[in-house]
């Protein structure tokens, strides 16, 4: 085992990604301590090797690094700060790698209050899905000081294709975030409203997708996103409201800084819409719902 491998990594957080996450790190022989809400979650991480804490602040007596893998803001510091949580525990020098889709100010703002502590941070969300999470392949937009990163170095390569390095201090990672969340919302929004109107059309909705993805009108989150529609299965892998959340966020930072955002602007009433008309928890492709109609059989003609 490296040395590397000898670091005791906890995760909190094992949802879509948290739970690949802690997956990958087992695979490579680190010790793994997980928490979640959800026993059933935890109880498969120790069923695979790794270990239970009951709470953050059990979980940060464990770990020389936590990777923090939860909604949003709120959750975090819940999970860091609250009546249990891990930040208190860690023992001086350990590294927080904050994961959760957050504001570059609130960011910048963690990452004092944990150096106030004698901790290290990582602003690191992530990207790339479920899928990429439990093959130990997401992207991972980093920022902070290079002593934390020299101390993961082995950490992140067990769980990261690519890992970017965009700055000294926490911040950075998160504006880049922001950025790709700006994207991907509209490109998700963009596609459930082309995919609309070729069923109103009367197109093949199935002909549709396989021409648009090969043509130049495809994007990464249309070939990713339409096969939820084409199927009519909204399980959620990223919900309509993560883009409420992170699309709010990107408007949020917009405003203060007055710059204008149309498109993403719409896109969020997009997601607004499904979330107000009860389609909140399904998956992000339910943006679709929107539009009057498209829930309903749609005649299938061939593609002129």
């Amino acid at each position: 085992m490296t040395e590397q491998a000898k670091i005791r990594v906890g995760v909190i957080g094992l949802g879509a990604m948290g739970m690949g996450v802690a997956q990958s790190l087992l695979r490579n022989g680190f010790e793994v301590h997980a928490c979640d809400v959800r026993a059933e979650a935890v109880q498969k991480i120790v069923d695979a090797g790794g270990h239970r804490a009951e709470s953050p602040a059990e979980l940060g007596k464990c770990v020389d690094a936590l990777i923090v893998l939860v909604i949003n803001a709120a959750q975090t510091d819940t999970v860091l700060f609250g009546e249990h949580g891990a930040a208190p525990h860690l023992a001086a020098g350990s590294v927080v790698i904050a994961s959760a889709t957050v504001s570059p100010e609130y960011a910048r703002d963690l990452g004092k209050r944990l150096a106030d502590l004698d901790l290290l941070m990582i602003d690191g969300p992530v990207s790339g899905g479920a899928a990429k999470a439990a093959s130990g392949q997401m992207t991972i937009m980093g920022s902070g000081v290079p002593e934390a990163f020299a101390k993961c170095e082995g950490v992140l390569a067990a769980i990261a294709g690519k890992v970017y390095r965009l700055g000294d201090e926490p911040g950075p990672g998160s504006v880049t975030k922001m950025v790709n969340q700006l994207l991907a919302g509209v490109h998700i929004a963009a596609s459930g409203e082309a995919m609309a109107l070729a069923i109103r059309a009367g197109a093949n909705p199935d002909q549709v997708y396989e021409v648009i993805c090969n043509s130049a009108g495809g994007s990464w989150m249309f070939q990713n996103r339409v096969p939820h529609i084409l199927a009519g299965d909204y399980t959620p892998l990223s919900a309509v409201n993560i883009f409420v959340k992170d699309l709010g966020i990107v408007l949020d930072y917009a405003k203060k800084s007055i710059f204008p955002l149309p498109l993403s602007a719409t896109a969020h009433q997009m997601f607004m819409q499904a979330s107000a008309a009860g389609h909140g928890g399904e998956d992000d492709s339910a943006v679709i719902k929107c539009f009057p109609g498209i829930t309903l059989p749609a005649p299938r003609t061939n593609v002129k």
